[in-house]
């Protein structure tokens, strides 16, 4: 069966008959709010519609076509919150075609090594999913005994073609966090699922999506204790495509603004406009974490009568770095990586001897910390002045003298 159309995910997007924010009884209505932790949900943020920005016809091909692809994109960019729209609307009505479900497969981190731990883990969390979406305990009924009669190497392979024949609906999988269990828990989750492509779609799932911070068809797997490459190939070479969810464009920055404007009445300057996008270059978490704090948290940006202007964008920003806000302090724990400081460290220096391996600079693009684009450099201002901070934090505390200067 095929999805033939896909609708709006924010359907608050359209608030053009609202009446006007600046009446006296709009004051007391709750406002939505710039997002920073989790998925987006639109009756209560100002968003851009998750599927919009990716190509929602050619994922729909793409699960009409059996086909299983990859959905990459660095933290905090809205990758769940995507997974979740496409689950949403990727049936029309009561006549579903497919059976959707999504899954958060981080538990299988604690695991570590543990394949049979891990692969319980990973069972545990699409057996939720079913059940959540679906009213589905099939997957919960027949878990353990997979484990049982496959083993751990073989136990999701297994589960997943007895799941797959138990309805006439193909099933459609959206695994998030798929890069968070490690080394061989991680390449036996992969190999399970890959030694399962040939039975698709009637003993196998139709569709995978599989979603994480890296490209998992490039993805060099290595083990969580020793750091030692498991597998030499890559583990998971039947990827149609690979989506990237990037970071937000000028217009939609603006666009995200202008929402908390209508709904407000609250203006931001031209130049406050262009003092979030200089400082974030469209970081969605940053973009929302500023405007919040500017607007909901600042007791200056509470008056709605005052305009947002770049002096309340530029303080926020200076607040959000000084609390070492968790998305930062994040970014500031992967400065401590070898593999990292190799390529960060001539970028802050200007030098021009460069003799890290590709593969490293590859890896600092994945995390975000660079722009993805030529020449190598930080992906933005904000991270621009958290960076050399924190790889200098060790050296600063060791000054004595008093730094009046």
């Amino acid at each position: 069966m095929r999805v033939t159309g896909i609708a709006d995910c924010a359907p608050s997007e359209q608030r053009d008959s609202y009446p006007s924010s600046r009446s006296p009884e709009r004051h007391h209505e709750h406002l939505r709010d710039f997002n920073t932790t989790g998925p987006v949900v639109a009756e209560r943020h100002y968003c851009i519609p998750p599927l919009a920005r990716l190509d929602p016809d050619g994922i729909l091909e793409l699960v009409n076509m059996c086909r299983y692809f990859v959905l990459d994109g660095l933290r905090q960019t809205g990758k769940t919150s995507v997974l979740l729209a496409l689950r949403d609307h990727l049936n029309g009505g009561a006549a579903s075609d497919y059976r959707r479900v999504y899954a958060n497969v981080e538990i299988g981190e604690t695991a570590r090594e543990d394949v049979a731990g891990a692969m319980r883990d990973v069972s545990t969390a699409l057996a939720y999913g079913a059940e959540d979406a679906l009213g589905d305990c099939f997957l919960e009924g027949i878990r353990e005994r997979a484990l049982a009669s496959a083993g751990p190497h073989g136990a999701l392979k297994h589960a997943l073609s007895l799941w797959a024949r138990e309805d006439t609906k193909p099933l459609v999988l959206l695994i998030d966090e798929i890069d968070a269990p490690v080394g061989h828990s991680l390449l036996a989750v992969l190999r399970q699922i890959r030694a399962g492509y040939d039975l698709r779609p009637n003993s196998f799932s139709q569709s995978i999506v599989l979603c994480g911070l890296r490209d998992i068809r490039d993805f060099r797997i290595r083990s969580g204790s020793e750091g030692k490459p498991v597998s030499r190939s890559s583990a998971f070479n039947i990827v149609a495509e690979s989506m990237r969810l990037g970071d937000f464009t000028r217009e939609d920055v603006t666009t995200l603004l202008a929402q908390h404007t209508r709904e407000s009445g609250q203006e931001f300057t031209e130049e406050a406009v262009e003092t979030v996008w200089n400082g974030t270059q469209g970081q969605p978490w940053l973009v929302n974490a500023i405007c919040r704090e500017a607007c909901f948290k600042d007791p200056r940006g509470r008056d709605r009568a005052r305009p947002v202007t770049p002096d309340l964008i530029l303080n926020a920003q200076e607040r959000l770095i000084l609390n070492r806000v968790t998305h930062l302090d994040h970014l500031a724990w992967r400065l401590q990586e070898k593999r990292v400081q190799r390529v960060v460290e001539p970028i802050l220096s200007g030098s021009s001897h460069r003799s890290y391996p590709a593969g490293d600079l590859e890896y600092a693009r994945d995390l975000g910390l660079l722009a993805r684009t030529a020449p190598p450099r930080i992906a933005n201002p904000i991270y621009g002045e958290v960076v050399p901070w924190e790889l200098t934090a060790a050296l600063q505390s060791d000054i004595l003298q008093e730094a009046a200067w």
